[in-house]
């Protein structure tokens, strides 16, 4: 398990779930333990699992490797109100899969808050855009208000990747017209992210969210 403490924050301890995943038997439950002797070595101490699904699914789920899960869902539940009490640490957890924890987590005393993050609103969309586009070789056309005001419902996955995506088609069409490298350095200056380019990228990145399963939380189940 990577836990990082670093000396400016000695007591935040941040755990990507798939990383405590292992093949030898009862080395994910280790990871567990040692994550929380840790916390409790550090208190007052904020303990943050990503991705909490991948190492706490629903038990009783048959598939491979669903054992080893089992074992560090019960390792879990036996750290956070177990025997040995924990003082002064914080449990945090996330997950785009509420319905994969299992039920036993979420029960009071331990995962008891449940807060539904949204996707970004118009101005966050648009400043997840400038983040990806500062020092990018971007057009005087290109309205990156407009575009924020396009993607009503997109993720800041989504966002990120109309801004890669649009650099991509730049690279793509401009190294085609200019193959030979003293060629692309000659006109570099012609490399710029237009408008259209934009427009294009978020079309695209449109298609591939209407090709996936369409997600939609019950969002009663926040509280």
């Amino acid at each position: 398990a990577k836990a990082v403490a670093t000396e400016s924050e000695a007591n935040f301890i941040s755990v990507k779930g798939p990383e405590l995943m292992s093949r030898w038997v009862g080395e994910s439950e280790k990871g567990i333990r040692d994550i929380f002797r840790k916390a409790r070595q550090a208190s007052p101490c904020v303990v943050f699992f990503d991705e909490i699904d991948s190492i706490a699914p629903v038990r009783g789920l048959e598939g491979m490797g669903y054992a080893s899960t089992e074992r560090m869902v019960s390792q879990l539940l036996t750290e956070m109100d177990g025997v040995q009490e924990i003082h002064d640490v914080v449990i945090l957890a996330a997950t785009n899969r509420s319905d994969m924890v299992d039920p036993a987590l979420l029960r009071p005393g331990r995962f008891d808050r449940i807060i539904f993050i949204s996707n970004p609103d118009k101005f966050t969309r648009k400043k997840i855009l400038e983040i990806n586009t500062k020092g990018k070789p971007i057009g005087e056309d290109v309205d990156l208000e407009k575009i924020a005001s396009m993607t009503e419902g997109f993720s800041g996955a989504d966002m990120s990747a109309i801004a890669n995506t649009a650099i991509s088609l730049v690279l793509h069409s401009y190294l085609q017209k200019y193959p030979t490298p003293e060629d692309a350095i000659k006109h570099s200056s012609e490399a710029l992210v237009s408008m259209h380019h934009f427009e294009e990228a978020t079309k695209k990145v449109r298609n591939q969210k209407e090709m996936k399963p369409e997600e939609k939380p019950n969002l009663s189940q926040y509280r």
